[in-house]
């Protein structure tokens, strides 16, 4: 069959360019990522992936690779600062087994799951990746789109052709500024975080797979990464402290706020990056033939882990239509359906739930949250009541919406099996 279209473009090889990449290329689409690097970032982010994200991380063909390199985490728990008492949990086995799928989380430390998905990507399924091609601009005409790259050792940049461009190039995306200039509406917390990995005994102190402390001023999450004892621990800074007075100021922190006080010789750090952290949301996620997915076209803070997650499920919504597309199940209008119903999602589910769970982590008197916190207090519950504990966990797919319902003649998408 003659096919609506013939090349993608992607912009940036972060997580959800190489996702979306890899589900295109599953697909038989020709696909070009650009990647502004010379090489896959490294620095401590995301490793924790939702349920929501599990359906399209097993249709990419690399969910039972995440699983056996990484863990599967299923207890989830809030602490009282400084005593580091256990206010409420919600454990999520029963996630194993939903109507037979596996929905628990998965966890794996981000620059390896980006090393699986390049790899199918590139000599699994023939994808093309450009490194050290940071696209400065975009345009488009009836026919087709286009990028402008800069690369390293040129003057001017190159222009590159397809079909459909994909803005998966981060908060600070080019793409996005190319569409809507600076406009992102939203707003930037007065605060900012560090992410750290360390090896660090906190299994001594009760703290099992993901664990947030409260406290005012001295809140973190703590995450088990993996088996021999590597965690990732987010913890707060303001924003007076440029990053070598963070860096100075590290052994502090964890002396303070860490269960057993520990000091420099009692854990090792294998790396640590700073964050600013913001909510925003782009006015559009379609403008013509140009698109956007990921934090190119939202952001949120990372507790809760709704960020990369909402980012996955993005992209499995883009994939949807654009295979919908392929496969002449769907026409260019469905483009404008996957833009208005992620934008949705994000307002009405992934932005105020991300801005609750900081704001808990933050409160001002742990003493006394769970007699104020509806949602610890459903969870208080849940430990002893298994219905509300599961309603509680399904919850988390709220922020799915299947695009194949706008399918000409129903529902489906082409099935793969795992790699």
């Amino acid at each position: 069959m003659e096919r609506p279209f013939k090349k993608v473009i992607i912009a940036g090889a972060g997580p959800a360019g190489l996702l979306l990449g890899l589900l295109l290329a599953r697909e038989g689409i020709q696909v070009h990522i650009l990647e502004a690097s010379h090489e896959l970032n490294t620095q401590p982010r995301a490793a924790y992936y939702g349920p929501a994200a599990i359906p399209d991380l097993k249709r990419a063909g690399i969910i039972n690779k995440i699983r056996s390199r990484g863990l599967s985490p299923t207890f989830m728990s809030w602490r009282r600062g400084g005593t580091f008492e256990q206010i409420a949990s919600l454990d999520g086995e029963l996630l194993g087994d939903i109507n037979g799928e596996d929905l628990r989380k998965a966890c794996l430390v981000l620059n390896e799951l980006n090393l699986i998905m390049l790899d199918e990507f590139l000599y699994k399924y023939q994808g093309t990746i450009s490194w050290r091609h940071r696209v400065v601009d975009t345009g488009q005409d009836e026919n087709q789109a286009w990028v402008d790259a800069q690369v390293d050792g040129s003057d001017e940049p190159v222009r590159i052709y397809g079909d459909y461009v994909v803005g998966c190039d981060g908060g600070k995306s080019a793409v996005r500024k190319s569409l809507f200039g600076d406009e992102f509406p939203g707003f930037t917390w007065d605060r900012q975080i560090v992410a750290t990995n360390v090896y660090y005994d906190f299994a001594k102190y009760g703290f099992r797979d993901l664990t947030l402390v409260i406290h005012p001023h001295h809140y973190y999450l703590v995450a088990r990464l993996t088996l021999d004892g590597l965690y990732r621990v987010t913890y707060g800074e303001s924003l007076g402290f440029d990053w070598e007075e963070m860096k100075a100021r590290l052994p502090l922190k964890f002396e303070l706020m860490l269960p057993g006080h520990p000091t420099p010789k009692d854990y090792k750090i294998v790396n640590m990056s700073p964050y600013k952290i913001h909510q925003r949301c782009a006015p559009s996620f379609r403008k013509g033939r140009i698109l956007l997915a990921g934090d190119a076209a939202h952001l949120c803070n990372p507790w809760g882990g709704l960020g990369i997650t909402g980012g996955f499920v993005d992209v499995g919504g883009l994939y949807e239509c654009l295979a919908g597309m392929w496969h002449g199940k769907a026409d260019e209008s469905i483009l404008d359906i996957y833009s208005a119903k992620r934008i949705e999602m994000y307002k009405t589910v992934i932005d105020p739930a991300s801005q609750a769970n900081l704001r808990r982590t933050t409160d001002s008197n742990p003493d006394t949250i769970l007699s104020r916190d509806a949602f610890l207090q459903a969870c208080k519950k849940g430990e002893t009541d298994e219905a509300l504990r599961k309603e509680l966990l399904l919850a988390s797919l709220y922020i799915r919406y299947d695009f194949t319902q706008h399918y000409k003649n129903g529902p489906g998408v082409v099935k793969h099996q795992e790699s």
